[in-house]
């Protein structure tokens, strides 16, 4: 069984960070399925990478030519972990993800500064 996300230690997703991910290589990543990626898409909750959002925005078409960037992973890992768990609504898990990831950015610059 794959570790939480809200905890997991996020070295076996490095490799995978600088690439563009098909919807299938992200859903697999992220242990959701593709009709999962598609609704929170939609809902403004999951991105696509910068190039596709450029392309499509809104996101329309074949969701076979969206792509997704690696960096969006662990994210997208604790918001279906959030939903899961707490049967939070796809917004309110989002929101909690980036809080999460933005609690964690501080600690370290303040660990950095003293």
């Amino acid at each position: 069984m794959n570790p939480s996300p809200l905890h997991q230690n996020v070295s076996e997703i490095q490799v995978l960070e600088e690439r563009s991910l098909t919807i299938s290589q992200f859903a697999s990543a992220c242990n959701v399925s593709e009709h999962w990626i598609v609704q929170r898409v939609q809902g403004g909750v999951v991105h696509l990478d910068a190039e596709t959002r450029e392309q499509q925005n809104p996101p329309v078409g074949d969701v076979q030519s969206w792509r997704f960037s690696g960096h969006g992973i662990v994210r997208t890992r604790r918001i279906a972990d959030l939903e899961r768990i707490f049967d939070a609504d796809p917004q309110l898990a989002a929101m909690t993800a980036d809080l999460i990831e933005e609690v964690r950015q501080l600690r370290t610059l303040l660990n950095r500064r003293g």
